[in-house]
């Protein structure tokens, strides 16, 4: 082990690949053939949600929806559906969107940013329900959500469409409401106020997405407003199937490049790293990790550093760039505390890793498991240490290269992954407009 640091493999793993191949005609033909596509009015104005979550080809797909319903004769706008992300402002809101290449030039309609909600009802256990008042405005409503695992809790449906009308459509004060019962509220109430919402509001038509493991569209599915529960249900259960994830069950160092919004909800997928830290909740059983190093922080996040509080060791650069009232904002009103303190922070990528591997014990900094990933979104390609390898090869898993250590540059800033075509690092450009 050069400079305290083990020699390390790439291995790549086999993930579900399905791909969409063609977007814009595929989400067209959704729309076109439900029933919002066969009964919508000539001059019905339809809003359209966008979360704040780094979905593949989000633009992409808000687009075409927009611009099908003008077709069909409709007034298409853009509802930001993200509860109290962009640091609970109808700006910041709109800031999280542009990020996404979701603006009002790109879109061809308007986006009606505000944080103002109506209410429309009471949950059978007394909950107040509230919806975006530009939303709630309109003659219908589109829902379009990535269908996946919540970091947070474990039921039929967790993060996707229901969640979106409950927390997203329900803005800061719907947020703060189901947050504030914590992970077990989250797993009954999401449900039932997005319940009242299918009863209350316009909900014309939901569109789910389904992204594979090399974070690219896989489906896009139409569901009709009486479909929505039990279809997202279905199509979390063929999610989680294919979810992707550390294939090693015990680990002394994970180190991750990045945290963010754009990965995850919580900064780093709870689902990956086996750590949820809700008080009372009980911990994932895999992977069990000693300690978990994070480097750096996403350019989308715009500060909000939430996750933080998942890792052990952090980079300096990681801590200067975090934005202490967005990610306050969104722990606070969350009510997972310890998502949002700031862990050990060292001035350097390399300080932090072999600090990390310095507190093993004599036999593990011999010869630690460690593994490194660009972030938890992106683990087709993952980095691992020598000591692993046996356990690399029984599990059929592909070793590219030869061992080689770690590299920093002459400020200790490790020496960015270079990930095989594929695995995608950056958001993916595409000439505007893709559809005429």
């Amino acid at each position: 082990m050069a400079s305290g640091f083990p020699r390390m493999v790439r291995v790549r793993q086999r993930l579900w690949d399905r791909r969409l191949a063609d977007i814009e005609g595929h989400v067209a033909r959704q729309v076109r053939q439900s029933n919002l596509g066969r009964t919508l009015k000539p001059g019905a104005s339809v809003a359209i949600t966008a979360g704040s979550r780094g979905i593949a080809n989000l633009d992409r797909i808000i687009w075409t929806t927009a611009t099908t319903v003008r077709e069909l004769g409709g007034l298409p706008f853009v509802v930001p559906a993200m509860g109290s992300h962009g640091g609970a402002t109808a700006e910041g809101q709109l800031g999280v969107l542009a990020s996404y290449g979701v603006t009002e030039d790109r879109m061809g309609c308007p986006i009606r940013s505000s944080m103002e909600v109506v209410p429309i009802g009471h949950t059978p256990s007394g909950m107040p329900v509230h919806l975006d008042r530009n939303a709630a405005s309109a003659d219908a409503i589109v829902v379009v959500n990535r269908v996946k695992k919540h970091t947070d809790f474990r039921g039929r449906t967790e993060s996707g469409l229901m969640k979106i009308m409950a927390i997203g459509l329900g803005k800061k004060v719907q947020a703060e409401l189901i947050h504030s019962y914590g992970s077990p509220g989250l797993k009954r109430l999401v449900p039932e106020v997005a319940r009242v919402i299918l009863a209350s509001a316009p909900i014309a038509l939901g569109l789910a997405i389904l992204e594979n493991g090399y974070d690219e569209t896989a489906d896009i599915v139409a569901l009709e407003p009486d479909e929505i529960e039990t279809g997202e249900a279905r199509l979390l259960r063929l999610v989680k199937r294919h979810a992707p994830g550390i294939p090693f069950d015990e680990l002394d160092v994970l180190v991750v490049d990045r945290i963010g919004k754009d990965i995850s909800g919580s900064g780093l997928d709870t689902n990956v790293i086996g750590r949820m830290k809700i008080l009372g909740v009980p911990e994932p059983d895999r992977p069990r990790i000693k300690a978990l190093v994070a480097l750096d922080l996403t350019p989308a996040s715009h500060g909000n550093a939430i996750g933080l509080g998942l890792c052990d060791v952090v980079s300096r650069k990681l801590v200067d760039k975090m934005d202490p009232g967005a990610t306050y904002t969104n722990g606070i009103i969350s009510g997972f505390w310890e998502r949002g303190k700031i862990p050990i922070t060292l001035p350097s990528d390399a300080l932090a890793i072999h600090t990390a591997l310095s507190r093993l014990d004599p036999e593990a900094r011999a010869a630690p498991r460690l593994v490194r990933i660009l972030d938890t979104l992106h683990l087709a390609e993952i980095d691992a240490s020598e000591a692993l390898i046996p356990e690399i090869q029984a599990r059929a898993l592909e070793i590219v290269g030869e061992p080689a250590p770690l590299r920093f540059d002459e400020s200790g800033t490790v020496v960015p992954m270079a990930l095989d075509e594929g695995i995608h690092t950056e958001a993916e450009t595409h000439p505007w407009p893709v559809r005429a």
